[in-house]
Order: C-alpha cells, then sequence, then structure tokens
C-alpha cells in the first residue's frame, strides 16, 4: 500500500508540472532596502501667491511684476501709490485707496510718463471734493488714475470705482482700455482712453468720457464740455449741462440731452436727441432718427431718412439737401423743410420744400 501511495504522489506531482511548467511568482518580495525620506508636497509662499502685497502708502512699484492690496491705504498728502516702470498689474483687491489731504493734492495712482503693459483693478478711489454750483473743492486726490504725461500705452483699467477728485478721474494715454469703471464727481475728464466700454461717469466738470471707440457708456458734463466725445459711439448715453450731450463722427443707437444741442454727429444711426436752445439732433447723414428742440430743429441732417422730429419753434425736420419718409411737427415753424423730400409726411406746422415727391 505504501509503495502505491508513493506512485500516485509522484505522477501527480509530474502531472502538474507538466500544466504548470513555470514556478509561481505570485508571491515573488521586492527590494528590503529602505526607500529614503519622503519628499516634501508643500509650496512654497513665492508658489502659493506670486505676487507683491502693499499694506501701507506711499508705496512705489518700480519693478515689473505683480502687486496686490492687503487693506484700505489712507494718505495724508500727495501720492498713495506710483507705478514707474513697465509690466505691472496692481489689483486693488476690492480696497479703497483715499486721502485726508485738507486741500485735494497728488494721485491715489500716479503713472510716470512713457510707461507700458500696465494692468489696474477691482478698487475703489475716493477723495471728499464735493460740487458746489459747478465749483468744485474739498479735501482728498487732485486725481485718481492718471501720470503727468499723456505719452503711455498699452494700459488697461477695469473695475475700478473713482469718486470725488478735484481733476481727473480716469486719464490714460495711447493704446489704452477702460472697462467697467464709474467716474463720479470729479472736476476734469471723468474717463479718457482709446476705448470705453461698460463705464459710467457723472458730474464731470469737462468731459464725461472722451474716447475713439465707447461702447455701452454713459457720460455727464455739468459744465462747458460734452457728455460723451467720441469718434465712434455705440449704445451710449450722453448728458451735458451746458454744451453737447453726445457727439461723435459715427453715432449708432445712442441719445445725447443738453439744454444746448443734444447729439451731434457725421453719420447718426437709429440715435435720438434732445436739446433746449440747439438742435435736438444734427447730423450729415440721419437715419431712423429722432430729434426734438425747443427752439431750434429737432431734426437737423443734410441727409435725413426715416426720421422724426419736433419743435417748438423751429423745424420739426430740416434737411439741407433730401428727406425720404421723414416726419416733422412744429409749433410755429416748418414741419419740414428741405429741398427734396421724398414721401415725407408733416403733422403739424408749415412746409418749406423746394421739391416733393410722393406727397400732398
Amino acid at each position: 500500500m505504501k509503495t502505491k501511495f508513493i506512485v500516485r504522489t509522484v505522477a501527480a506531482f509530474a502531472l502538474l508540472s507538466t500544466l504548470n511548467p513555470q514556478p509561481s511568482t505570485c508571491r515573488a518580495q521586492g527590494s528590503l532596502s529602505p526607500p529614503g525620506p519622503p519628499a516634501p508636497t508643500m509650496k512654497t509662499l513665492a508658489q502659493v501667491e506670486p505676487r507683491t502685497a502693499i499694506s501701507s502708502a506711499p508705496f512705489a512699484i518700480t519693478n515689473p511684476g505683480s502687486y496686490y492690496l492687503t487693506t484700505n491705504l489712507v494718505v495724508s498728502t500727495g501720492d498713495a501709490i506710483t507705478i514707474a516702470t513697465n509690466g505691472v498689474t496692481l489689483d486693488l483687491n476690492g480696497f479703497t485707496i483715499s486721502s485726508t489731504a485738507a486741500s485735494a493734492t497728488g494721485f491715489a495712482v500716479r503713472i510716470m510718463g512713457g510707461l507700458c503693459n500696465l494692468r489696474i483693478m477691482n478698487g475703489f478711489i475716493s477723495g471728499g471734493v464735493t460740487n458746489s454750483g459747478g465749483i468744485y473743492s474739498g479735501p482728498g486726490f487732485q486725481y485718481g488714475i492718471a501720470g503727468p504725461s499723456l505719452w503711455t500705452s498699452n494700459i488697461t483699467v477695469s473695475g475700478v470705482h473713482v469718486s470725488g477728485c478735484l481733476a481727473d478721474g480716469i486719464l490714460l494715454g495711447a493704446n489704452s482700455y477702460v472697462e467697467s469703471c464709474i467716474v463720479q464727481t470729479v472736476g476734469g475728464y471723468g474717463i479718457l482712453a482709446t476705448t470705453v466700454k461698460d463705464s459710467i461717469a457723472a458730474a464731470c466738470g469737462q468731459a464725461g468720457i472722451s474716447g475713439t471707440q465707447v461702447l455701452n457708456c454713459s457720460g455727464e458734463s455739468i459744465l462747458y464740455s460734452y457728455g460723451i466725445y467720441a469718434n465712434t459711439a455705440i449704445n451710449s448715453a450722453g448728458y451735458s449741462k451746458n454744451f453737447v450731450g453726445l457727439s461723435a463722427e459715427t453715432a449708432l443707437n445712442c441719445y445725447g440731452s443738453s439744454p444746448s444741442q443734444g447729439l451731434f454727429a457725421r453719420t447718426a444711426q437709429n440715435c435720438s436727441g434732445y436739446g433746449g436752445s440747439g438742435q435736438g439732433l444734427a447730423a450729415q447723414m440721419a437715419v431712423n432718427c429722432y430729434g426734438y428742440s425747443q427752439s431750434s430743429s429737432g431734426v437737423h441732417a443734410t441727409v435725413a431718412q426715416n426720421c422724426i422730429g419736433y419743435s417748438s419753434s423751429g423745424a420739426g425736420v430740416y434737411a439741407e439737401a433730401v428727406a425720404i419718409a421723414c416726419f416733422g411737427c412744429s409749433g410755429t415753424g416748418p414741419g419740414i423743410h428741405a429741398f427734396i423730400a421724398n414721401s415725407c409726411r408733416v403733422w403739424c406746422g408749415t412746409t418749406t420744400i423746394t421739391h416733393k415727391y410722393n406727397m400732398p
């Protein structure tokens, strides 16, 4: 019996070797040598926050890089922050820069001349200057964000609210961009930049907003200047207390209002204007426009097409050359005055048209 058991056992092992000729490695062990100390996993402070903190003023930025406020900044006189080098990003980080100077002086952010590639964003600049009957006075800053000259370029200001400055709010140079900013109660320009978008300037002594392109903006001047002055103005509204509400080479979907002249443009399309002693809307080419004036022309244009004009005592629509499909009304003057009028209608007032077509 013992011999048979041994024979069967040997046969069984032989069969297993045939089915699995390779030795098993499922329990093989690695090196028992220690791997060494663990590598560091924490980031350095420079990696977590690769910017320079500003916690007091006055502060001068003399090296390119990114800077941010950690608290509100207050100065008693002069400038708060000076940018004296190219390639700087300044994040106000939701904080306020203010001045307690008894007589407004200095800059909240001074940009030295000839600089480029700057960005300033996200915060507030506050002074105590107020307006009384067109006279600006009080404590705080003279300028919000500006420089001693306009010879700067590639500057962006976004998300900044400036108020209570004796002179200009945001004054930038060539190739500059301002977006989503608010300026109010400043004695000079509200915003001056190449492109101004989605911004508001109110209660300004000089032009509310001035730029090559002004889009989706509102500007107000309470002295003798423009509410908005632009090469191209789109979806914007300008108000002036004593001058022109909105003036542009090309105005699209715009509104201008003033006791003097409401809106003035070389080409005005889908625009409207309100004027007191001057024209409501004046343009060389006015298309789909509306104008109202108390004592001058509601719409005054070389060519007026699909326009509506009202005037208390001037011409409703005054077309120096051609009026096409226009509607005019005047209390005491001509409803429509034109050299050629085609398919027009005079609702009230007299008619002074040299050549009529398709109309009574």
